[in-house]
């Protein structure tokens, strides 16, 4: 069974306002997926890109609600890195940070990207955020393109 991966097409998305919300903690790898994420818009003319840092992880989901909130963009993508440890903080932190970040889309009818890596160890996560195929920055940021795109072909009725 092959690994899921967004498509990467023609997006007729190139006005789309888009705020990147990277977590500073495990910098070392949230910059990789932050520098994935942006080649990606560049790589598809978006040009209206903001970008916004937070803490940790755990601050994800309100910092993306509160970008939501502003009506000044059309889409949101979320960065992080949580690297299990010895203790059930890891659990804790991830399932609110996942949880956050869905119903933030749901609620404010957003696309909002999930791109929080959940590894056991920092090689992991440093090879999910280098420059290559496997970089979830990326993938978050072509999910969103694709999302938009979707968006546009659907009509909201009341």
């Amino acid at each position: 069974m092959g690994e899921f991966r967004p498509q990467e097409g023609n997006f007729s998305v190139q006005d789309a306002r888009i705020a990147v919300i990277t977590a500073r903690w495990n910098s070392q790898v949230t910059d990789g997926l932050r520098a994935g994420a942006l080649r990606t818009l560049a790589r598809h003319n978006i040009q209206a890109v903001e970008d916004f840092y937070v803490p940790g992880a755990f601050e994800l989901p309100l910092a993306a609600q509160r970008a939501a909130r502003t009506g000044r963009f059309d889409a949101i993508i979320t960065l992080g890195c949580v690297i299990r440890g010895d203790t059930p903080h890891f659990d804790y932190v991830c399932a609110e940070t996942t949880r956050g970040i869905g119903e933030v889309g749901l609620r404010e009818d957003l696309p909002v990207a999930f791109g929080l890596l959940t590894t056991d160890n920092l090689q992991q996560a440093l090879d999910r955020a280098g420059e290559n195929q496997e970089n979830k920055g990326e993938e978050a940021a072509l999910t969103v393109l694709e999302i938009l795109e979707l968006f546009k072909n659907m009509q909201v009725t009341q």
